[in-house]
């Protein structure tokens, strides 16, 4: 195991194991109708996510991403994305934040300290292993699937895949999986996620910024269909904190949405609760717009060097399957 795993795993030790009674969901079902959500989202910013309008937040980058020809707003244009990926652009989280406690802020500091010394900070994108949830809402392709009995989730990177099961409850004992133990409803027009049981890995984080977790972890998402006024807002919040992807010329953003799409968008609101590493429960927003284009294929193992520049990527490997 390298220094950089080793630190994530001592990290995560500090932080202590918790054992949590979980609870359980209500599965009232909503009189409101089943909201029409199915089909491609792009996300096209990258890469963390929003702080709610009131109420404790994600960790946020202390080092701003570079923004297309100041607040001029046009879709860059071919070389314009190479300030994103070079070293002028570092995955720096507040450690500051008052939800993190004590061993967790020293994490996301020792992350910084590496990000900014030039060497990118292992995570689960950059070493082609499983995402986990929240980390994996940061993708820029998701696909939804709607069916009566559960709920599937594609996402652009990797092939990942959720499965939701609908209007069911958690086991009594959750057996840890990478995308965790998720179970669904309908709620006043909305899709309500509750998702515990998250596996913890190598390289397992919460956000871009070095964030751990515990057994302990929680997530609850609410996913519903905004209007064009509310759209127009989130994208403005969404570009103050983070990069707006090209629409065109980057194989990682051929999902773009439609640039004159008037529909509507896709809200992903979820609240975090850890225990072992935030002292209070904390929320944050996703906005996904409709896509149009192709969905493209992208397999990190077949490029190990694609996003961790300094040496090949740590894939998974395993002698038997673990499931």
């Amino acid at each position: 195991m390298n220094a950089l795993a080793t630190l994530m795993l001592t990290g995560m030790t500090l932080l202590g194991v918790a054992t949590t009674a979980w609870p359980q969901p209500s599965f009232a079902q909503s009189v409101a109708s089943v909201p029409d959500i199915s089909g491609t989202w792009v996300y096209p910013f990258c890469c963390g996510f929003v702080p709610p309008l009131s109420g404790p937040g994600p960790v946020v980058n202390k080092s701003r991403a570079p923004q297309p020809n100041g607040a001029d707003g046009r879709p860059w244009r071919g070389n314009e994305m190479r300030p994103l990926v070079s070293n002028n652009f570092r995955f720096e989280g507040d450690y500051t934040n008052p939800i993190l406690k004590p061993a967790a802020a020293q994490v996301v500091k020792k992350h910084g300290e590496i990000e900014s010394s030039g060497v990118p900070y292992p995570t689960p994108r950059n070493q082609c292993w499983p995402e986990g949830v929240p980390f994996i809402f940061a993708n820029m392709g998701m696909r939804m699937v709607q069916q009566p009995d559960k709920i599937t989730i594609f996402y652009e990177y990797d092939h990942q895949v959720r499965r939701v099961r609908m209007n069911a409850s958690h086991p009594a004992h959750v057996t840890p999986s990478w995308y965790g133990d998720s179970v669904g409803r309908y709620d006043g027009g909305a899709l309500v996620v509750d998702t515990v049981g998250v596996k913890i890995g190598p390289f397992s984080l919460v956000d871009w910024f070095g964030t751990p977790y515990t057994d302990a972890l929680h997530v609850v998402e609410r996913y519903r269909l905004i209007e064009d006024e509310e759209t127009k807002e989130a994208e403005e919040r969404t570009a103050k904190e983070y990069a707006r992807m090209p629409r065109r010329g980057s194989a990682a953003t051929r999902l773009f949405a439609e640039p004159n799409y008037k529909g509507k968008a896709l809200q992903l609101e979820f609240t975090v609760e850890d225990d072992g590493v935030f002292m209070a429960r904390w929320s944050a927003v996703i906005t996904y717009w409709r896509s149009f284009d192709e969905w493209p294929e992208h397999v990190c193992a077949e490029s190990p060097r694609s996003t961790y520049v300094v040496r090949d990527s740590d894939i998974p490997r395993a002698d038997k399957p673990d499931f």
